[in-house]
């Protein structure tokens, strides 16, 4: 394909405070290759100054909390050793010249005792243990039984937000994203299969929509609104999250964080090894027409169906997830039409340099 048949993916994007040369957009990857106490490893900076060309970096999914942890080796925003780790990978994106948000997570019910202070439980909306797995010390075993977070659980869950928002911007980011999606701890507040409380938090729309609101309070008493990106998935599928009603549940959260002045919202569309059908594309058009301002598009896009989808109007940028993994220069290869590395699935979580850093660019073959 010529660079001509991809230019909307090159039309410079305004997102919130920041201008984008690109709209290629590099999704959240998890790598699972931090060290145990969260701090990010040596080999990141390498890793994500290699793809700074992406339009935006949106770091992997980074724990708020130690009770936010649900997977081995994951990197935490919390503690000052995690700030001067990730300072140093900002600072590298940044002399690669390119923008970096850190995305703030919470695996809520999708953990493990094994991965938790003191073996503790995970927590949850709800005490209802999830038909899900999730990557320990042992490989992958089923979730643990989470408890039901208290009134005060959630007030310190909450405090945790704003508090690795300010750990954030101590780091040198360029702005946050909210991880709401895939089935987390924000998702499990959201979606009815998931929250079954009977306070402030449960029952109607506007009650489980609650703790994503005060989440972005929060938030936005450390950065400007548009600074911040909040992530959903309203088709569901990930970590069993399902919804009743997703259609009205998910039209109460579009029009809400569209009057909320984000920085962008992000949508993950579509999930590997699942293809949306007329029903799930039509839910998915009518969200999408109800939040105007920039709507960040993820999941089954390749180079073509984005440029497509950029110039009819329907979406602002695409973030993109495996070609990214594999190749570092993803933006210069659509632009010229080129060859894709392969990326290689084997080494996607866990290990080192192999799989994560040595993919070769076009100019640099292997």
């Amino acid at each position: 394909m010529s660079s001509t048949t991809h230019s909307p993916l090159f039309t410079p994007l305004t997102v919130g405070a920041l201008e984008l040369p690109n709209r290629v957009l590099m999704a959240p990857l998890t790598r699972n290759r931090a060290h145990a106490d969260g701090t990010p490893g040596s080999l990141a900076q390498t890793y994500y100054r290699q793809r700074a060309s992406a339009g935006l970096i949106v770091s992997e999914a980074t724990q708020i909390s130690a009770m936010g942890k649900g997977y081995l080796d994951t990197p935490g925003i919390h503690e000052p050793s995690h700030v001067n780790e990730w300072k140093k990978i900002v600072e590298a994106v940044h002399a690669g010249g390119g923008r970096i948000f850190c995305q703030l997570w919470h695996v809520g019910r999708i953990s493990h005792t094994s991965v938790l202070p003191d073996g503790r439980s995970p927590v949850a909306p709800s005490a209802l243990r999830a038909n899900a797995q999730t990557f320990t010390a042992d490989g992958f075993v089923d979730c643990s039984t989470p408890e039901a977070l208290s009134l005060s659980g959630i007030r310190q869950t909450v405090d945790d937000y704003a508090h690795a928002a300010r750990c954030a911007k101590e780091a040198g980011f360029d702005g946050v994203e909210i991880h709401a999606a895939n089935g987390y701890l924000v998702d499990q507040f959201l979606q009815d299969k998931t929250n079954k409380r009977d306070d402030d938090y449960g029952g109607s729309i506007e009650n489980r929509s609650r703790f994503l609101s005060e989440i972005i309070n929060a938030v936005s008493s450390e950065w400007a609104s548009d600074r911040i990106g909040v992530r959903v998935s309203p088709l569901g599928h990930a970590n069993d999250i399902a919804d009743s009603d997703p259609q009205a549940l998910f039209t109460h959260v579009y029009e809400y964080l569209d009057k909320q002045n984000l920085a962008y919202l992000h949508v993950v569309e579509q999930f590997p090894g699942n293809e949306n059908d007329s029903k799930q594309k039509e839910l998915l058009g009518t969200l999408c027409s109800l939040y105007q301002g920039v709507y960040i598009a993820n999941g089954g896009y390749d180079a073509d169906s984005a440029s497509r989808e950029i110039a009819r109007g329907r979406i602002d940028a695409v973030s993109f997830g495996r070609p990214f993994i594999a190749n570092p220069d993803l933006p210069e290869r659509y632009r010229t039409g080129s060859a894709l590395n392969e990326p290689d699935a084997d080494t996607f979580y866990g290990g080192g340099e192999a799989g994560y850093t040595d993919y070769p660019f076009l100019d640099r073959p292997r």
